[in-house]
């Protein structure tokens, strides 16, 4: 099954349930609370309960406030971009001094070309290896692209 195809499972499953929840709605002895005769107490029991910002560690019912996920979003920005430049010097940071540089060194070209061949094409078909797949899904940020999101949707459901 293919990573779209598992999309489209886990949109159906999703629809399924958001059916189910419209077909319970003012169903009140549907509702998950000891409060079964009055939705805006059982609402209520639910705040009450749970608080749903958690700075320190979120889960599938709490998440980081808005502060917290500035700045996780800003420090990622900033280890990104030192990531992209790899330490280098300020005399290397730009991409017009990286191609004076290689404009200069025959022996950088022939390096960078040798990189280039391990790139991802988007142009074309591309036969890769296991790992290859592995890594390049990691470095897409994809992760495993065989997780079955139906089965993970129905466990957040427990």
């Amino acid at each position: 099954m293919t990573l779209q195809e598992r999309i489209s499972a886990l949109a159906t499953a999703i629809g399924g349930k958001i059916k189910q929840l419209f077909q319970n709605q003012g169903n009140l002895s549907a509702l998950v609370t000891t409060e079964k005769t009055n939705l805006v107490g059982a609402i209520n029991e639910v705040a009450n309960a749970t608080t749903l910002i958690d700075d320190v560690t979120p889960s599938a019912s709490k998440t980081y406030s808005s502060n917290k996920i500035q700045s996780v979003v800003s420090a990622a920005a900033t280890a990104t971009k030192n990531e992209l430049l790899g330490g280098a010097s300020s005399a290397f940071d730009t991409l017009q001094e990286i191609e004076s540089r290689l404009g200069s060194d025959n022996n950088s070209i022939g390096s960078l070309l040798t990189a280039v061949g391990f790139r991802v094409r988007f142009d074309a078909p591309q036969t890769l290896t296991a790992a290859q797949i592995t890594q390049v899904n990691a470095n897409l940020g994809i992760g495993e692209p065989n997780t079955d999101f139906v089965a993970t949707f129905n466990a957040a459901l427990v």
